[in-house]
């Protein structure tokens, strides 16, 4: 078991920081960029006041198990998560970048989410249950939470600064990238999610949905930010699926159902985690990275 310490944040003065998200820590680092992927966790579009241990080296070594599984059908941008090949003065950084961190080609990002769904789920349900469809995909009448759709389907999304992102039809994203781009990531995004859905299966877990960011270095389209981490990545154990309602997963449920006991407003400031509930959370990340790669941290 992973017994790291939390990491919340990243104050290195010497490095230009290029932004900060929800999770990761963005370096300016030359022609590339430094991508460090902290503990910190969100729930209600809200970062939490408290890490999980050991998420940021679950996140960055489950991208790179994926970009390395996935290579043959697109390149990512990654350059390099081996210490010994870093800038020497990152050096000093080690204690912190350890297990947690890459450098990866600067890439003109896609403006898109590219949502892949196997499974009824989340806000895909939701919409089922208004519309009888799902980003202008009309499904089949009947269908339960969590049931398996008949064929994947591809469900894109605008990528917003903040708040939620919001699902849109294919066509729109069309309309916003051009008809070719958009096809090109339509079948990409379902290409990766079925062999990705694949893997899973043959390891006691079911992919549930996933999403997906490209963009071009130079004219060549990658894959990049993160693959199939238990953040951007709907798994459930295999065992025990019972569609009709929520499924287990390896992700932040855990965090969730918690939130969903304190009458707390979903804004800033975001309470506390107990430990039982940090300890738990932190296990199931873990428990999601030895399944998908049979190693543990």
């Amino acid at each position: 078991m992973c017994k790291d310490g939390v990491l919340l944040e990243t104050n290195f003065f010497d490095l230009r920081l290029r932004g900060r998200g929800k999770v990761r820590d963005i370096y300016e680092l030359g022609d590339d960029l430094l991508f460090i992927v902290t503990d910190r966790i969100s729930a209600f579009d809200c970062i939490l006041g408290s890490g999980i241990p050991c998420k940021g080296r679950v996140l960055t070594q489950t991208s790179l198990f994926w970009f390395d599984f996935l290579k043959d059908l697109i390149p990512s941008h990654v350059v390099t998560a081996d210490l010994r090949k870093y800038p020497s003065r990152l050096a000093m950084l080690n204690t912190f970048l350890d297990g947690r961190s890459m450098i990866v080609k600067k890439a003109k990002m896609v403006e898109v989410e590219c949502v892949a769904r196997g499974y009824l789920s989340g806000s895909a349900w939701k919409e089922y249950q208004a519309l009888g469809a799902v980003c202008g995909i009309k499904l089949p009448l009947g269908l339960r939470e969590s049931e398996r759709l008949p064929e994947p389907i591809f469900t894109p999304a605008t990528k917003a600064q903040t708040g939620h992102d919001e699902n849109v039809s294919f066509e729109q994203i069309a309309s916003q990238i051009g008809t070719d781009l958009a096809t090109r990531l339509r079948d990409l995004t379902l290409t990766i999610y079925s062999r990705a859905a694949a893997y899973a299966g043959e390891r006691g877990l079911i992919l549930a949905d996933t999403k997906f960011e490209f963009g071009f270095i130079g004219d060549e389209l990658v894959l990049a930010d993160e693959a199939l981490t238990p953040d951007s990545s709907r798994y459930w154990p295999a065992d025990g699926y019972a569609p009709g309602g929520p499924q287990p997963s390896f992700d932040k449920q855990y965090v969730r159902d918690y939130l969903e006991t304190l009458n707390w407003n979903k804004r800033p400031p975001a309470p506390k985690l107990p430990a039982e509930v940090i300890g738990k959370t932190s296990e199931k990340y873990q428990e999601a990275y030895r399944r998908l790669t049979g190693k543990a941290l």
